[in-house]
């Protein structure tokens, strides 16, 4: 996850039953494979190089067992913890909102969703038979970075219309260093598996 060229896409995989899906760069060329581990009590997920899952890049795993405002800190592959992402209990009822913070456990920035309605509809439509099958077309949620001091923007996480919502970009705004960039994108990738399995 060096050098890395924006935009980013994630895309899912439909073919299996394991929560994973391919990240790549402007160019094409593959950044991460992040696949979710399944039946966990612990949420657990890990970044690998590619599809082969020879080489784990990273590990991002849940703090405590089922909790409402769970974090989950992201570990390299020393075992060093990097930094952590925690979703912010009830304020994302409506909208979702993560908050980051470093290796320090220093605030950095925050996840904030731009529309509650987007979330309302693409969950209440997706329960429709049939209808549910295109709200990925209908309905596109997105997701800003800002840094916690001043607000400003640093990146956007936007779903694109696809085939059952498994397409997302995620676009730089401003400049951030790289290990901030890092952190920023495996906080955003667990926030997607986590959003997406809540609807």
């Amino acid at each position: 996850m060096q050098n890395i060229q924006f935009p980013i896409n994630f895309k899912f995989k439909i073919s299996t039953i394991s929560n994973d899906f391919v990240a790549t760069d402007a160019t094409g060329k593959t950044v991460a494979y992040v696949r979710q581990k399944m039946f966990k009590l612990k949420e657990s997920v890990n970044v690998y190089t590619d599809e082969s899952r020879t080489q784990i890049l990273y590990n991002i795993k849940a703090d405590k067992w089922l909790d409402w405002s769970t974090a989950y800190s992201m570990i390299d592959p020393n075992g060093r913890v990097i930094g952590k992402v925690a979703r912010k209990g009830w304020r994302s009822m409506w909208k979702a909102e993560y908050h980051i913070v470093d290796q320090n456990n220093q605030p950095q920035y925050i996840i904030k969703e731009r529309s509650a309605m987007t979330r309302f509809l693409d969950g209440l439509l997706g329960e429709v038979p049939v209808l549910g099958f295109f709200t990925g077309y209908l309905f596109n949620p997105a997701y800003d970075v800002t840094v916690v001091s001043n607000g400003s923007p640093v990146v956007e996480l936007v779903k694109e219309p696809s085939f059952f919502g498994r397409k997302f970009s995620l676009n730089k705004i401003a400049e951030i260093d790289q290990d901030d960039k890092i952190r920023v994108m495996l906080s955003l990738m667990m926030m997607i598996l986590l959003e997406r399995r809540r609807g």
